[in-house]
């Protein structure tokens, strides 16, 4: 059989997609011609979806119906979540282990977004052996300029939650779903998410965080697996990789578009602070006079 060029260009951005899981071995199986035509999709037929309000999912998740998106996000996360189990950094040099982690993904084609307009690939910033890892959704044109994430007007809100909560950016380790900007800072697509996410558990296993905080829904439905709403995952600690807790709140563009859930996020940082034994700023500078 001929395949066509974008047959061709699909194929083998699957094939690099499995290598980076260590899947290497195909096998083809005979196609049941009628089984075939049973899950065949009508492209003529109409999709009727219900919307979420944003309270309950930020709208950086929104850039394609919930309802159409969430089978796939999430049987391929589940999938990917499945086939990299923790593999924790048994070394002395995480700063080096990243590095090295940097340079191998190097000038990444892996996925489409590298030719949709990306010109930086935002790896993390922060502390290699920080107990407090924030992920975010991707890079927006501000990080994609300067190559650092959470540089722009979300990422000064963000520096001051961090603030807040009586420790600062320098101490803290700072990464994303995708490391590539999406066009128009359009939610990540499954297959770009996917790809990029063996990467981030790969920093998540050498940095070996006490704590990982998913900001937003994006980094929410990846990092657990499973479509949810915000509302039913956040005010707790959810069990993650290695020692590793998972925390979720919202994240910060939601809040500055909606200030007024800046009360909830608080609360949730709270919960963050009481697990790695935090003070927030105002209470240790009144210690400290």
């Amino acid at each position: 059989m001929t395949l066509s060029a974008s047959q061709r260009s699909a194929a083998e951005a699957h094939l690099r997609y499995a290598r980076e899981l260590g899947i290497f071995d195909f096998y083809r199986r005979p196609v049941d011609a009628a089984q075939a035509q049973a899950w065949a999709v009508d492209p003529t037929e109409e999709v009727v979806v219900e919307a979420e309000t944003e309270a309950e999912i930020s709208p950086l998740l929104a850039s394609q119906p919930i309802a159409a998106q969430e089978p796939l996000i999430a049987r391929a996360q589940i999938s990917v979540i499945s086939n990299i189990p923790s593999n924790p950094y048994t070394g002395t040099d995480k700063a080096a282990a990243l590095h090295a982690l940097q340079q191998e993904i190097g000038l990444c084609m892996r996925c489409p977004l590298a030719t949709l307009g990306r010109h930086t690939v935002v790896f993390a910033d922060g502390d290699p052996n920080a107990e407090l890892f924030f992920v975010g959704e991707g890079p927006g044109a501000d990080e994609d300029e300067q190559g650092l994430p959470f540089v722009g007007r979300a990422g000064q809100l963000l520096n001051n939650m961090i603030t807040a909560m009586g420790t600062s950016r320098q101490q803290v380790y700072i990464a994303n779903i995708v490391k590539c900007r999406p066009p128009k800072n359009r939610a990540p697509e499954p297959v770009e998410a996917n790809t990029c996410l063996p990467f981030l558990l790969r920093q998540l296993d050498i940095v070996q965080p006490k704590l990982v905080v998913a900001l937003g829904a994006t980094a929410a439905t990846y990092l657990t697996g499973m479509k949810a709403s915000l509302g039913s995952l956040r005010g707790r600690l959810h069990d993650f990789r290695g020692d590793a807790k998972l925390l979720i709140t919202y994240h910060p563009a939601f809040l500055l578009r909606d200030p007024r859930q800046k009360k909830e996020a608080w609360a949730d940082l709270q919960i963050a602070m009481k697990h790695l034994n935090l003070k927030p700023a105002a209470a240790a500078a009144k210690e400290d006079s």
